[in-house]
C-alpha cells in the first residue's frame, strides 16, 4: 500500500545514506568503518551515530571480496557429528572475538550418504565458497580428506589445524592433545585397578585413531603387558560395538577395554550390556564429551582439554610464530565405568 512506509522497511540503508545524514563524504564513511583510527573522534562519532540511527551495517562480504577486511577467519570442521569439535570451535571463536576477529564456521565434510563413497568426502563447494570470501586465516578442526584441495582454495590464508594429526603440512601449525600422555593415563589407571589383560578398540579412521592405538601399545609395554589385544574400530558407536564383540569372543577376553573415543566406548558398553557383562569389564573412552558424564553412561574418559586446544589454535593463527606442533596436556576423568578387576 502506497504511503504506508513499507518501501522504507524493505530498503536497506546504504553508505551514501549515512554520509548524507552525517554531513560527510561517502569515502570518509568507508574509511570510518575500515580504519576508524584514521578518522577524527568528532567525525567518527557523527558517522557512527548516523549509522546507528539508520540501522546501517557495512557489507562484510563485499568488503572481504574487495580486500578491505583482514579480521575474517574461516573455520572448517570435519563433520558435525562429533561433540568434541564443538568445544574446540567455541573456544577458538571466543579467542578470535577477544582480538576483534570474526570467525565464520562451516562443515567441510559432506553428510553420510551425500556422496558415492562410505568414506568421509570433502564438501568441495563449501570449501571453495569459504575460500572465495578470502579469509585472512583458517582454522581446520579435525581431520579432513583431500587437505591439499583445502590449501589450494584458501590461497595465501594462514592455516592452523586443531585436534588432528595431518602430518607436516607446509606453512600450517597443528594444535592437538597429547595422545601419548592420554593413553598412558588410561593404562596407568586400569593397571592400578588390577587389570592386566586390557584391550583396545580403535586404529581405524585416520591418523588420530592409529596414533592412539600406537600410544595404547606403548603404554602397555611400559607396564610389561601385551599391547596387541586390539580390535579395529573407527570413531563410531557401531564400530565400537562390533570391535568389542571381537574382543569378547576371544578365548581369553580382556578384563578392561579402552576405546579410541567416547562414541566407540558407548558402542563397547552396548556390547557388554547385550552379553550381561555390564559392571564386570572396565570401559574407558577418549575426549570427555558431554556424553561421558551422562548419568546413564558414567564413562571414564581422557579429557584432552578442548577449550585450551581451541584457544591455542586461535592464538597461533593470530601470531607471527610457527610453532610447528603444539601439544596440550590431557587429564583423566574417572567415573563408574572403570570398575576394578575381579579377584
Amino acid at each position: 500500500m502506497a504511503g504506508d512506509g513499507s518501501d522504507a522497511l524493505v530498503r536497506r540503508a546504504t553508505m551514501r545514506d549515512v554520509a548524507d545524514r552525517a554531513g560527510v563524504s561517502k569515502s570518509l564513511v568507508s574509511l570510518a568503518f575500515s580504519s576508524p583510527e584514521s578518522v577524527s573522534p568528532q567525525r567518527l562519532a557523527r558517522i557512527t551515530d548516523a549509522a546507528e540511527a539508520l540501522g546501517f551495517r557495512p557489507n562484510r562480504v563485499a568488503r572481504s571480496l574487495n580486500g578491505l577486511r583482514d579480521d575474517f577467519v574461516g573455520i572448517l570442521v570435519a563433520g558435525s557429528r562429533y561433540p568434541v569439535f564443538a568445544e574446540v570451535v567455541d573456544a577458538a571463536r571466543i579467542e578470535l572475538a577477544a582480538h576483534g576477529r570474526l570467525g565464520l564456521m562451516t562443515s567441510a565434510v559432506l553428510p553420510e550418504g551425500a556422496g558415492d563413497s562410505a568414506r568421509p568426502e570433502l564438501d568441495a563447494e563449501a570449501v571453495a565458497m569459504l575460500g572465495d570470501l578470502q579469509p585472512s586465516g583458517l582454522i581446520v578442526v579435525g581431520s579432513l580428506p583431500s587437505m591439499d584441495r583445502v590449501v589450494e582454495a584458501m590461497g595465501s590464508a594462514r592455516i592452523v589445524i586443531a585436534s588432528a594429526r595431518p602430518g607436516r603440512l607446509a606453512g600450517a601449525a597443528t594444535v592437538r592433545g597429547d595422545d601419548e600422555v592420554g593413553m598412558r593415563l588410561v593404562v596407568d589407571h586400569l593397571t592400578g585397578l588390577g587389570h592386566r589383560r586390557i584391550g583396545h578398540v580403535g586404529g581405524a579412521g585416520g591418523r588420530v585413531s592409529s596414533g592412539r592405538a600406537s600410544a595404547f601399545a606403548a603404554a602397555m609395554g611400559e607396564h610389561g603387558l601385551d599391547g596387541t589385544l586390539v580390535a579395529e574400530s573407527d570413531f563410531s558407536e557401531s564400530a565400537g560395538f562390533r570391535a568389542a564383540g571381537e574382543l569378547l569372543d576371544r578365548a581369553e577376553p580382556p578384563t578392561a577395554i579402552t576405546a579410541v573415543n567416547d562414541l566407540a566406548a558407548i558402542g563397547v558398553t552396548a556390547a557388554l550390556r547385550q552379553r550381561g557383562l555390564t559392571g564386570r569389564i572396565a570401559v574407558t573412552g577418549y575426549d570427555n564429551t558431554y556424553l561421558a558424564a551422562l548419568g546413564a553412561i558414567e564413562l571414564t574418559s581422557v579429557d584432552p582439554d578442548n577449550a585450551t586446544i581451541g584457544r591455542r589454535a586461535a592464538e597461533v593463527l593470530l601470531s607471527d610464530d610457527d610453532p610447528g606442533e603444539v601439544l596440550v596436556a590431557p587429564s583423566l576423568r574417572v567415573r563408574a565405568s572403570s570398575v576394578p578387576a575381579a579377584r
